[in-house]
C-alpha cells in the first residue's frame, strides 16, 4: 500500500504544472497571436550537406477566428510544384488538421495525425512545425537563464501532450527582452536529438507583430538544411474566410 502511495505521489509531482514556464511560454505565444489576418512572401531554400542548393518561392496567408488560426501556402516556383498549396488549422485546443493540395492529380489530401512527423514537401520542416504553436499544447519546464549569442535568453524544456508527435521534447530559448523564440532544439521519440532551428532578423511591423526575416533548420543526423526567407509582410488586409477551407485549395492563383 505504501510503495502504490509512493508511486501515485510522483506521478502527481511529474503531472504538475510549472508556473514559471507556463509564464513565459504564454508571454512567447503573444508575440504570434492577435494580427488578424497577414500574408508574405517566402523563399524556401533546401541545401545538401555538400552545399548544393534548391530553391521555392512561396505565398503565405493567415487568418485568425474564434481563438484558432488557418495558415495557407502556396508553392509558385518552380514549375515541378507550381500550384502545391498547404492549409492547416491550429487552435489551442484539439487535434491541428492539414490539407495538402497536389494540381498534379487535382486531388486534396489530409495529412493524417500519425503522418504530420513526416517531411514538408522535402524540407527539414516536418508538417508538425509548419502548423502554428499554441502554449496550451506543450507541458513546459522552466530550466534556466544563459547566453544564446549576444542575447539574454530563458531556456525551457516543452513535451508535446500529442500522443502523434514526433517530438518526446524541445528545448527553447526565448529572448529575455521580446519572449521571441530564438532557438528550438528538437528531440526525437528516443530522446535523440534530430535537428535545430534558429530565427534570426526579427522587425517589428506596424508597431506590434515581430517577424523574423530568416528561419534555419539543420538536420542533426544527415546535415540538411532548408533556410526560410520571409518578406513583404502585409497585416490586418482583409482576407475572407471563405479563402481557407478545402475547397479553395484548388482554386489557388
Amino acid at each position: 500500500m505504501r510503495a502504490t502511495f509512493l508511486f501515485l505521489c510522483l506521478i502527481a509531482g511529474f503531472a504538475q504544472a510549472d508556473p514559471r514556464g507556463d509564464e513565459l511560454a504564454q508571454a512567447a505565444d503573444r508575440q504570434l497571436h492577435g494580427h488578424g489576418d497577414s500574408e508574405s512572401r517566402l523563399v524556401m531554400t533546401l541545401i545538401s550537406p555538400r552545399g548544393e542548393t534548391a530553391t521555392r518561392e512561396l505565398r503565405v496567408r493567415s487568418r485568425e477566428q474564434d481563438g484558432a488560426e488557418r495558415t495557407l501556402m502556396i508553392f509558385d516556383t518552380p514549375r515541378d510544384v507550381a500550384g502545391t498549396a498547404l492549409l492547416s488549422e491550429s487552435g489551442p485546443q484539439g487535434e491541428d488538421q492539414q490539407w495538402l493540395y497536389l494540381p498534379a492529380v487535382k486531388r486534396v489530401k489530409q495529412i493524417g495525425s500519425r503522418n504530420r512527423s513526416g517531411p514538408f514537401m522535402a524540407s527539414e520542416f516536418a508538417f508538425e512545425d509548419i502548423a502554428t504553436p499554441y502554449w496550451q499544447k506543450y507541458r513546459h519546464r522552466y530550466l534556466r537563464d544563459e547566453k544564446c549569442g549576444v542575447l539574454d535568453c530563458h531556456v525551457l524544456e516543452r513535451e508535446p501532450l500529442d500522443e502523434n508527435s514526433g517530438y518526446s521534447r524541445q528545448l527553447v530559448w526565448l529572448d529575455r527582452a521580446d519572449k521571441l523564440v530564438r532557438r528550438i532544439e528538437f528531440h526525437d521519440r528516443q530522446g535523440n536529438l534530430v535537428k535545430t532551428y534558429t530565427a534570426t532578423g526579427f522587425q517589428r511591423h506596424q508597431g506590434r507583430f515581430w517577424r523574423p526575416a530568416e528561419m534555419l533548420m539543420v538536420n542533426a543526423r544527415n546535415g540538411r538544411q532548408t533556410r526560410l526567407a520571409w518578406s513583404g509582410f502585409r497585416f490586418g488586409i482583409g482576407l475572407a474566410e471563405s479563402d481557407f477551407n478545402q475547397n479553395a485549395l484548388q482554386r489557388v492563383k
